[in-house]
């Protein structure tokens, strides 16, 4: 509510109505709720529904399901940073609606992801049928940022929990934590640079209380 009452208040400044914007400056701290993500049998249900229908959407999703990439790192994601034959992805740009684009990501590191082998067959596909620069197709309703609508209104219909799209990355480190991966290396892939947003992560996988009960019999 204060976004918007400072939004009317900026315009009235810009339009010269008041000499200054009298709303409050205040910070919220949001509590750190855990957001809901999908199981590795739900991402693979949508993954599989999704090509099943030839949606436009697929290769994006798959690509966010198997690397972990942000909204805007996937959206700047040029063929010059995949090694196919190293199966190795360099993620070193991004995107945003305010900025376009940047020869940087949002913790300003690059970092390498490795390419899971169903990925490389994607890409080599995409590869063949686009002369584009960039590895993703352009969508019109990506371009408009409705990615998140759209990712919503196929899980609704797969009767699958309706996850945002950033919570596709976090689909993608839940189920590689709960594959065993260490944190120390899962923090390297999603670009990381510090414990407290890993922890969260660990948290939603559920690995570090995961055996806490075995030894619990009271029955």
């Amino acid at each position: 509510i204060l976004k918007y009452i400072n939004g009317v208040f900026n315009y009235a400044v810009e339009r010269e109505y008041l000499m200054r914007n009298p709303a409050p400056k205040m910070k919220f701290r949001i509590g750190d709720k855990i957001q809901e993500v999908l199981t590795e049998e739900q991402a693979k249900y949508l993954l599989k529904k999704a090509k099943e229908l030839n949606l436009e959407w697929y290769p994006i999703w798959a690509t966010a399901l198997y690397t972990g990439l942000r909204n805007g790192e996937l959206y700047a994601l040029t063929w010059d940073c995949i090694k196919l034959k190293e199966r190795k992805l360099i993620v070193k740009k991004s995107w945003n609606n305010k900025e376009g684009f940047k020869n940087l990501t949002k913790s300003r590191c690059d970092r390498i992801v490795e390419i899971a082998p169903p990925l490389v067959k994607i890409f080599r596909e995409l590869k063949k049928d686009s002369d584009s620069i960039y590895v993703l197709p352009r969508i019109d309703k990506w371009d408009k940022g409705e990615q998140a609508r759209e990712l919503r209104m196929f899980l609704a219909g797969l009767g699958l929990p309706q996850i945002r799209f950033h919570d596709l990355r976090a689909t993608w480190a839940t189920i590689l934590l709960g594959k065993g991966v260490v944190p120390a290396k899962l923090m390297v892939l999603a670009g990381w640079k510090d414990l407290k947003t890993m922890v969260r992560y660990i948290r939603k996988a559920g690995i570090d209380t995961k055996g806490a009960t075995d030894d619990l019999k009271l029955t």
